[in-house]
Order: structure tokens, then sequence, then C-alpha cells
């Protein structure tokens, strides 16, 4: 019997950039280096913390990969070329306090939004996810924080986390990207 690939993530690490040049191209070039993940295949996936895998640092992550490695990344981009215009992408995190159990990861990009803003709404986009797959009940409608308490109180959710890069339009009118990932590691 043929066995399978296992290409459930065992660590995951959470990055982010910002560049800036006259192509747009290159200015995502220029982010992804930021991020210190330009070497390598980019496979966008959907949003799901693997059971049991380890959130760790971006300095330990970045020491296990490769160049020319396929990376299986959640991702949020946007650019703008817009003197002055303020520009975010976070990625959410909502791990379970089950670790056997899958949690979730958010991609969010906006204009306008602080970095704060835009991580406190990709954390929440996160969370909601998670909770809604446990059956926490919640409203919708609830501030963030009445909505943090009343998942605390379940005590289903371990732990939110997001990674927010936020920049502002490059003066010159050159491109400017943000960038904001979760690098899975099989």
């Amino acid at each position: 019997m043929k066995e399978l690939l296992d290409l459930v993530a065992k660590k995951l690490f959470l990055t982010k950039g910002k560049g800036i040049h006259e192509d747009r191209l290159t200015s995502f070039e220029y982010a992804l280096r930021d991020a210190g993940i330009a070497g390598t295949n980019l496979v966008l996936i959907s949003s799901i913390f693997p059971p049991r895998a380890k959130l760790i640092s971006r300095n330990e992550g970045l020491k296990l990969i490769n160049p020319g490695q396929i990376l299986f990344t959640i991702y949020s981009k946007n650019q703008t070329k817009e003197p002055h215009r303020l520009t975010a992408v976070s990625v959410g995190v909502a791990q379970p306090a089950d670790s056997s159990h899958y949690g979730y990861l958010s991609e969010y990009a906006s204009y306008g939004q602080t970095e704060k803003e835009a991580g406190d709404y990709a954390e929440d986009i996160a969370a909601q996810m998670l909770a809604s797959s446990l059956g926490i009940p919640f409203d919708i409608d609830k501030s963030w924080d009445e909505k943090r308490q009343q998942w605390n109180i379940s005590g289903e959710i371990y732990k939110t986390a997001n990674i927010t890069q936020t920049a502002i339009g490059d003066k010159q009118g050159r491109w400017t990207t943000v960038f904001a990932a979760a690098v899975l590691l099989v």
C-alpha cells in the first residue's frame, strides 16, 4: 500500500514586510525580502491552524527554510501608488485550548486603518471562525472586547494574536506594498 505524503504543518511562524519601488511587482518583491521569504516559492492556502502545530518565532522559522523551498502560506498583501495613503494588512490567529482541534488564521487588507485597528479586526475574524466551529455562542454585534470576554469565559479559545504591517504611500508616488503572512512548515 502506498503511503500518503504528510503535509500537515508541525510548526508555523508569522512574518511581515513592506517594499517601495517604481514597479509594482518589484515593490512586492521588496516586501517579501523585508519579510525574509523572498527566495522561496509561496503557495497560498486556506486558513486552518493545524492541530498540534506549534507557533514559533520569526527568527526560529526563518532558520528552518531554504532558498527555492515551497512554503505554504496564508498571506495578505495590499498595494498603493497614492502618496500619503495609509495601507494595512494583517493575519489573525486563533488557537483552541485543545491542541488536537484545529484553529483558524485570517487574512485582512484595508486602507486608512491603523496597525491596531487592522490587527484587532484580523484577530476578531479568526476568533469568530474558531468560536463558531467549536459551537461557542457569541453576538456578532458585540464589541471585540465583549466577544473576547465571552470566549475567555468559555475556556475553549487558548490564544489569539496577529501580525500586521502598515505603511503610508510613498510621497513620490512609487508603489508601496505591505505584506503579512503565516508560514506553515511541514
